[in-house]
């Protein structure tokens, strides 16, 4: 009997950290003793600062009467469902949906408990949604470009601003497909409404239904009556980003909604009518997308309505330039600097370059270049990030004269030899920074200590 019991305890000690729902028990006096691993992940924190601690001493609650563990123990009531916003002691936000019941014992109150599932991320991409609602601040005039490529893509794209048909927009990474979403809708006659914007490889499945869709109470655990997406951008335009990553299964319904214009939230019977004009992107070519299986057929048909391909900056490579000073303006006033040009050397291997990353990276490498700059109004090639020096390989002076190895009749060790090269190397990139140490050293990829100590060691001096 000793041995069952045993065991009992121990499997419901298992269950009770394995169970994907937050387990939390407190007894009357509202101190924790039970909290279970998933509760502890839930809100952020250790399971020895919670347990054995009383509930007001280590989360905050907007008014006492929010937390559903201290109305159960007030109430001696069953709460279902209820959401519940509050804070860990380190003052992070924590949004659940909790299932809470009073604990009894020959008709006495003796603690309470809590069942509860996370919907902290779910809240704040809600809250992030709406908040983008009219953040639409780019219009065709925000374009940078005077190259044949981007004039075509954008007169393509200005006469999209005249219907409201669904736009497919493809493009690699960082070629500014929101850009142009934004600037069609700022475009149309329905600029003075909602613009909503939603990458759909952010969230999984099971939240990016009810996130686009809505929900209806009760239609699962924790639901409560939302409009989606589509509902929230009625009259205006809904940006899907990424739209190969949703399943096939959501694309279906997706492709439905689009068109029989109507939208049913989840767990609803009752369909609701929106007008919303859909604009999509994604960063692979659509036949490859079809025959991978990662879009339907009769969903690109339904999207690609207008397409447009978004050039990447190696067919562009006129507007390096044009880009590049934009960026340098914008982080002049960031910085409070005053950069006014790039070194030709740094603009021949931008054109030389080609560029993965497209825009996006050409922004972070002039941005990263002006952390660099000391009082000085040209970028030089010495101001770029080290992997794209590594990349470029440009050497330090075409002149420059080589280390040669000694003559046969004069060969030493491998260290000597390795000590004089070093040396000789360390004089060379010290001479092309006019004896810099800190821009010699990021040149040399390394600490300006570790610098330091080898001219130490090799007693290298300024001459």
């Amino acid at each position: 009997m000793e041995q069952t019991n045993d065991l009992k305890e121990r499997a419901i000690e298992q269950i009770l950290h394995e169970i994907d729902v937050g387990i939390h028990v407190v007894d009357h006096h509202g101190t924790t003793i039970i909290y279970n691993r998933k509760m502890a992940e839930i809100e952020g924190m250790i399971r020895d600062d919670v347990l054995n601690r009383s509930l007001m001493d280590v989360f905050s609650f907007h008014k006492d009467e929010d937390s559903t563990l201290l109305q159960a123990l007030k109430n001696g009531t069953i709460i279902k469902n209820a959401k519940q916003t509050y804070f860990n002691n380190r003052g992070k936000e924590i949004t659940t949906v909790n299932h809470t019941i009073p604990i009894l014992k020959d008709g006495s109150l003796i603690g309470a408990m809590e069942i509860a599932r996370d919907v902290t991320k779910l809240e704040k991409l809600i809250r992030e949604n709406m908040n983008k609602r009219n953040d639409t601040r780019y219009t065709f005039d925000s374009i940078i470009g005077s190259s044949t490529a981007i004039i075509e893509i954008m007169e393509s794209s200005k006469r999209a601003t005249r219907t409201n048909s669904s736009v497919l927009i493809i493009g690699e990474t960082g070629t500014g497909k929101e850009l142009f979403a934004q600037s069609i809708h700022n475009g149309s006659n329905r600029s003075s409404h909602p613009f909503i914007s939603q990458n759909c490889a952010a969230l999984p499945d099971n939240l990016i239904e009810g996130l686009l869709f809505g929900t209806k109470r009760g239609a699962f655990t924790g639901s409560i009556d939302r409009p989606g997406l589509f509902e929230q951008a009625d009259g205006g335009t809904l940006l899907l980003d990424e739209i190969n990553s949703l399943n096939p299964a959501l694309q279906a319904k997706l492709l439905r909604v689009i068109q029989e214009k109507v939208v049913r939230r989840v767990g609803d019977t009752k369909d609701r009518k929106i007008d919303v004009r859909i604009i999509a992107t994604m960063n692979e070519d659509p036949i490859d997308a079809i025959s991978g299986g990662r879009l339907r057929k009769d969903l690109y048909y339904r999207l690609s309505v207008v397409s447009l391909f978004i050039p990447p900056l190696r067919d562009r490579r006129g507007d390096i330039l044009e880009l590049a000073q934009f960026f340098i303006e914008k982080y002049n006033h960031l910085f409070g600097m005053k950069v006014t040009k790039i070194d030709d050397i740094v603009l021949q291997k931008f054109h030389q370059y080609e560029w993965p990353g497209n825009i996006r990276e050409l922004e972070h490498m002039i941005e990263g270049a002006m952390n660099l700059v000391d009082n000085e109004a040209t970028i030089t090639y010495d101001h770029l990030p080290i992997h794209f020096r590594k990349k470029t390989n440009y050497k330090l002076e075409s002149n420059q004269p080589e280390y040669l190895p000694p003559e046969v009749n004069q060969i030493t060790t491998l260290d000597k030899y390795m000590e004089e090269a070093e040396v000789f190397y360390l004089k060379s990139v010290l001479q092309h920074h006019s004896y810099n140490i800190t821009k010699a050293a990021y040149s040399l990829g390394m600490s300006r200590q570790s610098l330091q100590y080898r001219l130490k060691k090799y007693c290298i001096r300024r001459p």
